[in-house]
């Protein structure tokens, strides 16, 4: 594990990327990292390209931007197109397979997991997508602990919906944990 990740959370205004972003900080705050946490929007609030940026350190983090994403996630295509282009070598790339048909040349591991069609066919509601995401992207790289990560998005959730979060946060975890499980079985 790097001594510093960067992250870049990207996909289109009303995805929940910017709420993504800020529960990850959190959850990387409970586990005693340092944290820097930054957002920008495309030209339209909802279907824009928009991303969340985080910067997560056992060190001092002097510099607030990412600049080489070491986790990148891109919920729609053309915020892989217009933010997935930096990414270190051997990032971890990850990619929604319903809302992204092309990625390109890229040295960074990329999974495309089925994270809107999970939060749609197996929550009920595509609003979750980002929690779905959230959990696949805490399972494949292991950057916070399944507890903060649990602990920050319950108290940042509406009340009355954290049942439905939880099991979102769940079932992108299994999501993960099945890649992983996977791409280490192609390996062997």
């Amino acid at each position: 594990m790097p001594g510093t990740w960067e992250v870049r959370l990207s996909g289109s205004g009303g995805q929940g990327l910017i709420l993504a972003g800020i529960i990850l900080a959190e959850a990387a705050i409970i586990d005693g990292q340092n944290v820097v946490q930054t957002q920008s929007y495309g030209p339209a609030a909802r279907g824009g390209a928009s991303k969340a940026e985080v910067i997560i350190s056992q060190e001092e983090i002097d510099y607030p931007k990412v600049d080489r994403p070491d986790i990148f996630l891109g919920l729609n295509q053309e915020s892989v197109l217009k933010y997935m282009d930096g990414c270190k070598d051997n990032a971890l790339a990850i990619v929604d397979a319903g809302l992204v048909n092309h990625i390109p040349p890229s040295k960074a591991r990329v999974y495309a997991l089925p994270i809107t069609e999970t939060a749609r066919k197996q929550v009920g509601r595509e609003l979750v997508a980002n929690v779905v995401a959230l959990g696949a992207l805490s399972a494949l790289s292991g950057i916070v602990s399944r507890e903060s990560v649990t602990t920050a998005l319950l108290r940042r959730v509406p009340k009355g919906t954290e049942d439905m979060n939880r099991k979102a946060l769940e079932l992108g975890f299994n999501l993960g944990e099945q890649a992983l499980a996977g791409a280490q079985a192609g390996h062997n």
